[in-house]
This record gives C-alpha cells, structure tokens and sequence, in this order.
C-alpha cells in the first residue's frame, strides 16, 4: 500500500474525520488488522483563516506548500490538501512538489458523473461557493453548478467558521441547511455537494431526501483507492 500524504488542520474537525474514514475505508478492503499508510501535517487553522480574511492568498499558498514539501520528505507518495476551500491554491502547492496531488473537486465530479447527475447544488465557504476555482473545474468535468442567494451564502459561510470548525453542531443549523438544500433541488439540482468538509458533521443522507455527496468521504475513499493501485 502506497503512503498517502494528508495535509490537515482545515480544521482539526474534519482532519480527524479523514484519519477516520481512511482507516475503515482501509480496513474494508482489506481486511484483518490492516490500516493506511499516512503522513499527516497539520496545521495551525487560526494562521490560515487569518490569511484568508485578509484575502492574502500567496501567504496561504507559501505555507501550505511548505508543508506540503515536508510531507513529502517524510515518504508521502501523493497528497491530499484535506479542505475544499484551500483548493484554491492547489495548483501553487503541486507546483512545488514531486508527487501527485489528489484533488478534491476530480474526486467528487467523478462520483457526480457516475451518479447520472450533471446539475448539483454547491455549498461550501464564500470562497468556495462564489470563486471559480471549484466550481470551474467541476464546470470543465461536465458539471453544472447552482449555488444558493446571497443569504443562504452568507448562512452557511457563518455556520462553517463560527460552529462545525469548532465542533459544535446546533439542529437549528441542521434545519436552515436542509431549508437551503430544499431550495436547490427546486430549482434544478439533481444533488447537492457538501463543499466543505465539516458539512457531513451536520447533514447526512439520513437527513434529506436530496441526493448528498460528501466531499471528505468521496476524497478519502478516493485516497485508499489510490494507496491500492500498483
């Protein structure tokens, strides 16, 4: 089994998550005592949400991709940036390293794809939600993309930062996102992607009957199936 390199921290929350579903996916498919192979970083969440807030975006890029340099001196033979939103400076982390990056938006469009499905909803942080690095690249995969109204945005967007990344989860929020993952399907989307990986902390398929695709279990599962892979 290949190593697999996870940089985390994005927040803690979500990083234990893929650490979790890693492990089981591992075990599934291979029985016995067998768990993954792993190379975690992560980092300090509060230095990269600063950068983010003041939209300094190179800062980010510099430090994720210093990290990502370790992880691969530590015997990593590809990486996952263990967030969507700092997808956005995927592109300036692979440049600076000699193995694969797996990215979160090709792993997820791949399920969309073979679901049947071609027009998703898309909730996420602003950034995610309203930049074209994630929705662009699952545009270039067939995807079409609807997002929610400036305040269903803004809704989210707080309850990601201001709850799941401090592991609380409230139902009230539970219910305003259902609310929001209603209204998506009304207006067309076939299913609705969880774009930030503390979402599945909060909705789960269980929850609605809106088809749901989790972007922290489909990128993990999409890791183990690459740690397999002679």
């Amino acid at each position: 089994m290949k190593t697999i390199g996870l940089l985390g921290g994005m927040s803690w929350e979500s990083t234990a998550l893929y650490y979790r579903l890693i492990n089981e996916e591992t075990k599934r498919r291979l029985g016995g005592l067998h768990s993954a192979r792993i190379v975690l970083e992560s980092l300090d969440f509060q230095d990269v949400e600063t950068l983010q807030d003041r939209g300094d975006w190179a800062g980010a890029a510099e430090l994720l991709a210093k990290a990502a340099r370790r992880i691969e001196a530590a015997g990593a033979d590809f990486l996952l940036i263990c967030t969507n939103t700092m997808h956005k400076v995927a592109d300036e982390v692979a440049a600076v390293i000699n193995i694969p990056l797996l990215h979160i938006a090709d792993a997820t469009a791949a399920q969309i794809k073979d679901a049947g499905i071609d027009t998703v909803g898309l909730l996420g942080t602003r950034f995610t939600m309203e930049q074209e690095f994630y929705k662009g690249r699952l545009n270039e995969k067939g995807v079409t993309v609807l997002t929610p109204p400036e305040s269903g945005r803004g809704l989210v967007h707080t309850v990601i930062y201001d709850e799941l990344c401090r592991g609380v989860v409230k139902d009230e929020s539970r219910q305003a996102f259902l609310a929001i993952i209603d209204d998506l399907a009304e207006h067309g989307a076939q299913g609705v992607i969880e774009g930030c990986t503390e979402i599945g902390m909060l909705v789960k398929e269980d929850h609605t009957d809106v088809k749901l695709f989790d972007t922290a279990r489909i990128h993990a599962a999409a890791a183990v199936a690459a740690a397999l892979v002679n």
